[in-house]
């Protein structure tokens, strides 16, 4: 039998506005992130989605397949996220009395009075947590190598972070005249990759090097430039703003893992700043404050 009965699923489409296929605002990327981030739980999975893709979907099909703590935990962060937009734009709630129903599921839920679950299934996690801390360990590692070999192997562990957040990364390639690390993908942008390890941070040179690498491409080609030992204050200044590319450090790196941030979701944090500022370089306790 499923977590929730009939009844219960028509309150909470209504409460969440799931009548369309859609849950709340959500677009499919920012519904994902949401789980992720709020609840470190990936609801891509397949797993969720044999009822149909939609949004609506795989959210009903998800509370009626993982355990009731589960249900409960997300239904109260939808509920959450659902009066932050809703007050943030003045709009009506046009459910009447709908917190007070939500909490009316989730005490059935709670004290039991929900039909039993067969199976219980844990959900999917978005991201295993050790795999941060076995992460951060290869990369301290690297700093035990010799340069030219920690150069190849910084560009072989970006590759594979990358990958394990879903950035769809590609391996070094080279174009006649120039060498480019990689790309990757996020959202819908394609980003060139450059990685550095040196004793020295890096400077003007270095990042009007790859600027221009990046200004050659598609005029859609943004750029990462990841200089583990950082940038010169100076050099960021003689960069400027506006330009195409986000730049990081390796305290960045140490910092997302340390922090259990995704790494998809840091960058898109240095995104938007970029965007909005025209600056390259926002760190991320800058963009994540404790």
């Amino acid at each position: 039998m499923p977590n929730i009965r009939s009844i219960d699923m028509m309150i909470i489409d209504d409460v969440f506005d799931m009548g369309t296929g859609y849950v709340l605002n959500f677009s499919d990327r920012t519904f994902a992130q949401f789980f992720a981030e709020e609840l470190n739980i990936d609801i891509d999975d397949p797993i969720y989605a044999k009822n149909g893709t939609s949004k609506a979907k795989r959210l009903r099909c998800f509370l009626q397949t993982v355990d009731k703590a589960t249900v409960v935990r997300t239904l109260n962060a939808l509920w959450e996220y659902r009066e932050v937009v809703r007050q943030r734009f003045e709009n009506e709630d046009k459910v009447k009395n709908a917190h007070g129903q939500l909490l009316a599921v989730i005490n059935r839920l709670s004290s039991g009075e929900a039909r039993p679950s067969q199976v219980q299934v844990p959900p999917t996690p978005a991201f295993d947590r050790h795999v941060y801390s076995l992460t951060l360990t290869e990369l301290q590692r690297l700093s035990g190598l010799e340069a030219q070999a920690r150069g190849y192997a910084f560009e072989s562990f970006l590759k594979t972070l990358f990958n394990k957040f879903g950035l769809e990364a590609r391996d070094p390639f080279r174009l006649r005249g120039e060498q480019i690390d990689g790309s990757f993908l996020l959202g819908a942008e394609t980003y060139l990759l450059e990685g550095k390890w040196q004793n020295a941070p890096s400077g003007i040179d270095h990042l009007h090097t790859f600027h221009g690498k990046v200004e050659q491409k598609a005029a859609w080609t943004r750029g990462l430039l990841i200089s583990y030992s950082g940038f010169s204050e100076d050099g960021l200044h003689a960069f400027g703003r506006g330009k195409r590319v986000i730049c990081m450090d390796g305290y960045d790196l140490s910092e997302a893992l340390t922090r259990e941030l995704p790494v998809n979701q840091v960058l898109e944090r240095k995104v938007r700043r970029a965007a909005e500022t025209g600056i390259a370089f926002v760190r991320v306790r800058d963009l994540f404050p404790t």
